[in-house]
């Protein structure tokens, strides 16, 4: 097995925990925030699909789905078109919200397929380029993929987390 197909397997993985996560909630359960300043599990999907999408586009000279496909718009939230939800305060968190499964699955499944075509044309050694020189040591390809791979699935974990708390309240 390659390291592509490794990576791959790995972003399949979030994909599939994304739609497990959103199958079949409501607004309610959607937006439901558990403690006034905690996160959504639409904020939480959200959040996790504007970073790979926003890293995956750097990483790889793209232009972010999130722009290049109008979701910014489609999401209309009310946040700068780049935004992806580091530091947000609570008030933004708020502004995370939807009312519909598909408008959250149908952004990340577009981010997700963008993610698929970058790493299909990987060579082992391109996971060697550096994409980020601001961090000490700088941050190769590798490292990137495997941080954003792994920020993913713990957000998508804290979405299923709170999705099960929403549903034993019963909202």
């Amino acid at each position: 097995m390659h390291a592509k197909d490794i990576l791959i397997d790995g972003y399949g993985r979030i994909q599939e925990e994304v739609h497990a996560t959103l199958d079949g909630l409501g607004p309610d359960e959607l937006n439901h925030r558990p403690a006034p300043d905690a996160n959504s599990i639409t904020w939480l999907i959200w959040h996790l699909t504007r970073v790979q999408d926003d890293h995956i586009a750097d990483a790889f000279g793209l232009e972010q789905v999130w722009l290049a496909q109008d979701w910014h718009k489609r999401f209309g939230l009310g946040l700068p078109p780049r935004d992806h939800g580091f530091g947000h305060s609570s008030a933004q968190v708020a502004k995370v919200r939807v009312d519909s499964v598909d408008l959250l699955s149908g952004y990340y499944d577009a981010v997700h397929e963008q993610t698929l075509d970058a790493l299909r044309g990987l060579a082992a050694k391109d996971l060697e380029r550096i994409v980020d020189e601001r961090w000490d040591p700088p941050v190769s390809l590798g490292v990137r993929l495997v941080s954003v791979l792994s920020d993913d699935l713990q957000h998508v974990g804290q979405a299923a987390y709170l999705r099960g708390l929403a549903q034993s309240a019963a909202l």
